[in-house]
């Protein structure tokens, strides 16, 4: 495929190259092994470079009219449109995504880009009273220069563009550093689609590396202001830690260990329907996936039937046959962990109403139920197809049940009673909530984030507007302040 021909470089300064590394990161593809891509690592020099092109570049680009910025993320969208095919099997072979799963990728990623266009002139001075005679108080809204962004693998085009199109359209320049599983689709594709649409030299620039090679000198450097992350809550409490010793603000979108709840008046059908695709979407690789569902014990009994049926029926394998539900998971140790996790918890006294098997990166949805309320898989993200259901009696200890663990990212709740939904869905600890619907959701004006360990900070809209600008007072003396001395 062209893509992982043509892209397996880096790209520092508008210049696509090879890496100085004495090592390469292999790109292979999760589900039959095939090596796609070997790009040879970026050192500590190649991310200096990177951030000194990205602070050289942004100064003439923050002059830029609003207007005029716009244009290029206009450009980057009808671009995606075109090649929508090529993207498809990207992802499809990058990220052992379904058919379904790169069209659901694809959307959103259209719909950042179209919020791009508009995020590039919504930034708005203000002038405020003052109490001193004669003074003028303006508050202009600016760039914070240069970003870094650390993008996942499990949405690395959506997710990574999450970060970088808004922060271009307000008029910074932007480093990414796409994770080792997925530096193609999460790194230097995005970075040819820019460079079609004519964004200029300099203002973003993609380093594959690893830590391995470079430690923490990607967020240590002086020059970036701001770092988003995006993955992992462990990996995140480090990114935080060495970005507040260097005084940088940092916006942190981590993992989840949702609940779906299904209160005694719901639709079951439905509520079905909805917790089958929360859990088990892109094989249950999506921090906002159910892995806890919840049921009223009164209807817990028709509930798991139709659930687990549902389950039984998913179809697991290529990703690249249409028909497939469940492709791989992105590596083997992925696999492994999970296998392990679930054996664990049956060990522990939990009951499989299925059990997958293992094939490699392949694993088959697992439901687990009966769960010590100690099982320490209850409150832990379980980052593929495995679903834990618990039964619990009246909507105080519902709550209780979906509060039980140090993740607060996304919810549902399903009832025919909407304001009683309403009720139960402000008294869960979490930053997305979303009453008869999926666990699984993200629109590009809505604010998106988490509480406890699922992150720090916003995305999308008007939160975005604050993670990547800065606001500096300007004050107009007209006349003559009297000093006292």
């Amino acid at each position: 495929m062209s893509y992982f021909s043509e892209l397996a470089l880096q790209y520092i300064g508008g210049q696509w190259r090879s890496g100085s590394g004495s090592w390469d990161i292999v790109d292979f593809n999760p589900y039959n092994g095939d090596k796609l891509a070997s790009v040879t690592v970026a050192t500590t020099a190649e991310v200096d470079e990177a951030y000194r092109a990205a602070a050289a570049a942004q100064r003439e680009w923050a002059e830029v009219n609003p207007y005029a910025r716009r244009l290029v993320f206009e450009r980057a969208l009808a671009i995606v449109e075109e090649r929508e095919d090529e993207i498809t099997q990207a992802i499809i072979a990058e990220l052992g995504g379904t058919y379904l799963k790169a069209g659901f990728e694809l959307a959103l990623t259209k719909d950042m880009l179209r919020e791009a266009m508009q995020i590039a002139l919504r930034p708005e001075g203000r002038i405020l009273p003052s109490p001193v005679d004669g003074k003028e108080n303006r508050l202009y809204r600016l760039p914070v220069g240069v970003v870094g962004v650390i993008s996942p693998f499990n949405f690395p085009l959506f997710l990574g563009l999450k970060s970088i199109a808004p922060a271009l359209a307000l008029g910074n320049a932007v480093v990414l550093k796409p994770h080792q599983n997925t530096p193609i689709v999460g790194g230097t594709l995005i970075a040819r689609i820019f460079e079609d649409a004519g964004l200029p030299p300099g203002l973003f620039n993609v380093v594959v590396t690893d830590i391995a090679e470079i430690g923490d000198a990607f967020i240590e450097h002086p020059v970036p202001k701001v770092i988003s992350f995006t993955g992992s809550d462990h990996v995140g409490r480090h990114v935080a830690t060495v970005a507040a010793a260097h005084f940088k603000r940092t916006v942190l979108e981590l993992g989840g260990n949702s609940a779906l709840v299904v209160l005694d008046d719901a639709d079951l059908d439905y509520a079905v329907d909805a917790a089958v695709f929360s859990r088990f979407a892109h094989q249950g690789q999506v921090c906002m996936a159910a892995n806890r569902v919840l049921v009223d014990r009164s209807v817990e009994r028709e509930f798991t039937e139709k659930f687990v049926a549902k389950v039984a029926a998913l179809r697991v394998g290529d990703p690249a046959d249409p028909g497939t539900q469940i492709g791989p998971l992105i590596n083997a140790t992925q696999a492994e962990h999970l296998a392990t996790a679930v054996t664990d918890a049956i060990a522990g006294g939990a009951t499989a109403l299925l059990h997958g098997e293992t094939d490699g990166t392949l694993v088959s949805p697992s439901v687990l139920t009966g769960l010590p309320a100690d099982a320490p898989v209850l409150r832990r993200e379980l980052f593929g197809p495995v679903v834990l259901l618990l039964p619990f009696d009246g909507d105080e200890e519902a709550v209780a049940l979906a509060n039980d663990t140090p993740f607060g990212l996304s919810g549902a709740v399903h009832t025919r009673d909407i304001e009683r939904g309403v009720r139960f869905a402000r008294r869960i600890e979490t930053g997305m909530i979303h009453i008869n619907d999926g666990t699984i959701a993200d629109e590009p004006i809505v604010p998106f984030g988490g509480e406890k360990a699922s992150g720090v900070g916003r995305l999308n809209g008007d939160a975005t507007v604050e993670a990547f600008t800065t606001v500096q007072w300007v004050s107009i003396q007209h006349g003559r302040t009297p000093f006292p001395f």
